[in-house]
């Protein structure tokens, strides 16, 4: 020290240890809640697990939905559009309780589709919403003819414009 500093001009060196402690605790706490998310104490799915008989845990709930198949339609496009033919083909996933009964509805599934694809306007069709749009209008058509809780969703397998 020289002759004019005094001990009061030299700044006082800052402890790190609640850096370093704050730190610490923060990384323990993210690890804490990371294991408790992963492991499903909180966050957990509502959906129950079943035990199989071979000891393994199934997610799979109990109303597993069922498919049913529609055979491909291929409908004319009138004079003018880009494409000449649309090439459609579904699945319905129904309730399995009603599985049956909407098999023996198909034929009536294939008209009202038959009858709307061939109503749409050609340029409708070659939008980029247009596969939403269709499905959305085509899956209400169809729980009116089977009935509103028999058919709960429609799969497009296949949508080609030729």
């Amino acid at each position: 020290m020289g002759e004019n500093e005094t001990s009061e001009d030299i700044p006082k060196r800052r402890s790190r240890v609640p850096l370093i402690l704050g730190l610490a605790l923060a990384l323990i706490g993210a690890g804490g809640g990371f294991f408790a998310v992963y492991s499903g104490l909180i966050f957990a799915s509502e959906s129950p697990k079943e035990q199989t008989e071979d000891g393994k845990i199934s997610a799979m709930p109990d109303d597993t939905p069922a498919f049913v198949k529609i055979d491909p339609i291929i409908v004319s496009l009138p004079q003018g559009a880009n494409a000449r033919l649309v090439r459609f083909s579904a699945q319905l996933e129904v309730n399995p309780d009603y599985q049956r009964e909407v098999e023996t509805l198909v034929p009536r599934v294939v008209d009202v589709l038959n009858g709307y694809l061939r109503a749409v306007e050609p340029s409708d069709l070659e939008k980029p919403s247009a596969l939403v749009i269709l499905r959305a209008q085509l899956l209400r058509r169809i729980q009116i003819v089977t009935g509103h809780d028999r058919v709960r969703d429609l799969l497009i397998m296949e949508f080609v414009l030729t």
